[in-house]
């Protein structure tokens, strides 16, 4: 057995625990961190995602506060054309790989142990356990556990379908696409995606980027989404007024809304969401974020299965309870069902901070490692429990149209409160991982002219305030009665 002493247990090395350890390092230079993980690298999720898989959000708020993950510089191909980098799998997995090996580790003052799996423990004593030795760890915490795996994140490769498949069905993940090349003499004749978030657009977007023509491809979507348009997104310092004019629109379309489809239409209509298919109303929202163009392509495939769920899978048909619909032979049916955070942890809340643990969740949705990297800042920087908790309440995770207005509220409360307390405003100007703060203080300090922007969001959301409570509170009576 393996002994340690530590000041800060962070169990998990994903977007979570590294983006709380980096800023915690910055914050409490006397502090050592001891990061245990299973997987065999840093990066979380990350390491058992599909190598075609990018960020969806610009990558200038994402990882953490003291590193930048892609170029400053706008994207003059693809999809993304126009706009600014979306870190790309193998992008993500290097950046995570260097912080720990060129700033962690080196720091001297972190400790990593991956393959390893957490035990349990309390009172400042806990167990772990190597996962291919089985050599056992006994960890002495001073200060406290740092659990990082709250969100619990599924992706395909580490997903178990909820519907059977027959023998001699051919069916794959995400992950087994690009491997296609290596049977040319068994490629399918039809393929079929089954799933209606973004892994199945980026499937949808991977094949016909690959050359397979749409009517190839079915598409089973038990619910259509909304996304947020990614031109409205892009990074603050080089589009302030798109994101404010972003805010804006939210607030405006919420307020004399009577429910979540009325505001999101309103909010289609201006172009601030997007949806593939304009005859339908979604009632899907995961926080995804597309562009354009990405849509276009998607709207190319017109054999979409809408309100139904899978319920089986046989070589050449797809069941539905009782309906059976024939599919064309050597279907390749492509499971994209895993939800990146299981939606079944909106009832599992807790506080942030609870004696000697803290449970690393959202302070703002969906901004996940700037929540993490704000907790770290505050248990350094404040004092008790409740002090904490009053600026951190953790943010609602909805995933309906009907429900989003209660996280959008809980977002703007969020705001006032940290920006009302001289510390953790003072910490969102200089965090790479704020969508504003940075960009607004480099404004401000160079007198620049934008700023008369800026000065309308306060005025505009003070005015439509009340609309926007009435909204978010019978939002927040859906979401928990669905808990």
């Amino acid at each position: 057995m393996s002994t340690h002493e530590t000041d800060y247990l962070v169990i998990g090395a994903g977007a979570v625990g590294l983006a709380f350890v980096d800023t915690l390092l910055d914050e409490h230079p006397d502090c050592h961190v001891t990061i245990l993980d299973k997987h065999a690298r840093p990066g979380g999720h990350w390491n058992d995602a599909y190598s075609f898989v990018a960020l969806h959000q610009p990558s200038a708020t994402y990882g953490v506060n003291s590193m930048e993950m892609c170029p400053d510089r706008v994207d003059e191909h693809g999809h993304n054309a126009g706009m600014y980098p979306l870190a790309k799998h193998a992008e993500i997995l290097a950046y995570y790989s260097k912080l720990m090996t060129e700033r962690l580790v080196p720091s001297g003052r972190v400790t990593y142990l991956p393959l390893t799996e957490y035990v349990g423990g309390q009172s400042g004593q806990h167990a772990a356990k190597s996962i291919l030795s089985g050599e056992e760890h006994s960890i002495t915490v001073r200060r406290k556990l740092v659990d990082g795996t709250w969100f619990k994140t599924s992706v395909p490769s580490t997903h178990k379908p909820a519907f059977d498949i027959a023998e001699g069905t051919r069916f794959a993940i995400p992950g087994d696409l690009p491997r296609l090349w290596m049977d040319t003499e068994n490629l399918p004749q039809h393929y079929c995606i089954i799933g209606g978030g973004k892994t199945a657009m980026d499937t949808a977007v991977w094949l016909l980027e690959a050359g397979v023509p749409a009517e190839k491809i079915d598409w089973v979507r038990p619910r259509d989404s909304w996304m947020f348009n990614r031109k409205l997104l892009q990074p603050a310092k080089h589009h302030i007024e798109d994101l404010v004019q972003f805010q804006i629109d939210l607030v405006e379309c919420a307020n004399g809304s009577q429910n979540g489809d009325e505001m999101f239409a309103k909010l289609g209509e201006r172009g601030t969401m997007l949806r593939i298919d304009e005859s339908v109303t979604p009632k899907m929202f995961h926080f995804a974020v597309i562009s354009e163009a990405e849509v276009a392509l998607l709207r190319q495939i017109t054999r979409v299965h809408r309100g139904k769920r899978v319920t089986a899978l046989e070589p050449s048909t797809m069941v539905f309870g009782e309906e059976r619909i024939d599919m064309p032979e050597a279907t390749l049916f492509i499971d994209c069902t895993a939800s990146a955070v299981p939606f079944e942890q909106r009832d599992k809340g807790r506080p942030f901070f609870e004696g000697d643990r803290i449970t690393l969740q959202l302070a703002q949705a969906p901004f996940v490692p700037y929540s993490a990297a704000l907790a770290a800042f505050i248990e350094v920087h404040f004092e008790t429990d409740a002090e904490k908790n009053n600026l951190v309440p953790p943010a609602p995770l909805t995933d309906t149209t009907d429900t989003y207005p209660y996280a959008m509220m809980a977002n703007l409360m969020s705001t006032a409160i940290l920006s009302g307390n001289e510390k953790t405003n003072a910490f969102n100007a200089k965090s790479r991982l704020h969508p504003t703060g940075p960009a607004v203080a480099e404004m401000m300090a160079k007198g620049d002219p934008r700023l008369a922007a800026l000065s309308k969001v306060g005025p505009k959301i003070q005015a439509n305030m009340p609309g926007v409570i009435k909204l978010g509170m019978a939002a927040k009576a859906l979401h928990e009665g669905a808990a």
